[in-house]
């Protein structure tokens, strides 16, 4: 039996999905589905059971997990980085994780959590050390907590204990997210409504749309989670990520030539996407102002010595066949439709 904890999110509802495709049907699926919209995440999944996660957290408090879960993967969080009530951030992603990891110690049962690269700030870099450890939100500090906290010295861990930080993933099954899906999802949406899509302008020293993230497709980041469900023996705190970063404008680029080749259109280059107004730009809100990752990308080194290694999906195969399913999954009519602000 395996749990997964925020098994109706992104992540986690992909996880399963690759657990079933292994041939894994015996699983606790755990989440808070007062949100239904993630209804659409789990209608295909095969599981033997769903726990509320405040029932969960109770269970673990009474009794620990139950008997026979072989391994815990901990998805569930509040990963919406505007939150303001810290309280609650803290509550769900700090005390509640600690109740998850301290039922796996209990019981020597191995715990693969989600981590985040929030945890570095806005400069990096990008590297699994503490010195490189700056958050700056409630949601980063939160992650950044857990981490040393989980590792901290003295403590008795699970069999395996593993800290995923995870970059900028995107991929199927992120439409509940909103505000928070990804640059992709979002651009994609956009494209569909307007039949143009903007980005932030200059920041940081990066002119208009050349801001550059580490994007990794849910697929890889549901592999590095197999692979360490495959090597029980390994442990730490991992980047997750394709160790190359990627400008907006090549994501935005990737989005538009995905729905024009649904549309029988043919490419653009982005001189052209620019010139045509396919591709424009607008001023960064003030609410982000000094405190938007400008750049990230994932030192991977630690995660390929673990023997976890690529090829990861390119921007152009990766982003262009989702944004080309999700486009055209729009185009029939079904999907949610909203999207404008990065």
């Amino acid at each position: 039996m395996i749990v997964v904890t925020g098994g109706a999110g992104f992540i986690g509802s992909n996880l399963i999905s690759a657990l079933n495709a292994a041939g894994e049907h015996d699983i606790i699926l755990v989440d808070d589905l007062s949100d239904t919209a993630k209804i659409p995440n789990i209608n295909d999944l095969s599981i033997s059971d769903y726990l509320d996660k405040g029932d969960f957290r109770n269970v673990l408090r009474k009794s620990g997990l139950p008997v026979g879960v072989k391994a815990v993967f901990h998805q569930g969080a509040c990963s919406d980085t505007m939150v303001s009530d810290g309280q609650y951030v803290m509550d769900v992603n700090y005390a509640y994780s600690k109740t998850v990891l301290h039922a796996c110690s209990d019981s020597g049962t191995p715990l693969i959590y989600a981590s985040s690269a929030s945890v570095y700030g806005r400069d990096g870099p990008f590297v699994e050390s503490l010195e490189n450890e700056n958050p700056l939100n409630a949601y980063a500090f939160s992650k950044t907590l857990f981490d040393r906290y989980a590792f901290g010295e003295g403590r008795r861990p699970p069999t395996q204990l593993v800290g995923l930080r995870y970059f900028n993933v995107y991929g199927p099954r992120e439409g509940h997210k909103g505000r928070m899906a990804s640059v992709a999802w979002r651009l994609t949406h956009q494209y569909f409504e307007d039949g143009f899509v903007q980005l932030f302008d200059g920041s940081d020293g990066y002119s208009a749309g050349e801001q550059r993230r580490d994007f990794l497709h849910v697929d890889d980041a549901v592999r590095v989670n197999l692979f360490f469900l495959q090597n029980a023996n390994k442990s730490g705190v991992f980047n997750v990520g394709t160790g190359k970063s990627r400008s907006f404008n090549d994501v935005a680029l990737a989005v538009i030539n995905a729905c024009r080749r649904v549309d029988g259109d043919a490419p653009l280059t982005l001189k052209e996407a620019q010139q045509d107004g396919r591709l424009g730009y607008f001023s960064m809100p003030e609410a982000l102002q000094g405190k938007y990752q400008s750049f990230t990308e994932a030192g991977i080194e630690k995660l390929m010595s673990a023997g976890c290694s690529g090829p990861w999906r390119e921007v152009e195969e990766g982003v262009g066949d989702y944004a080309a399913d999700l486009y055209t999954t729009l185009k029939r009519g079904s999907g949610e439709v909203s999207a404008r602000s990065e």
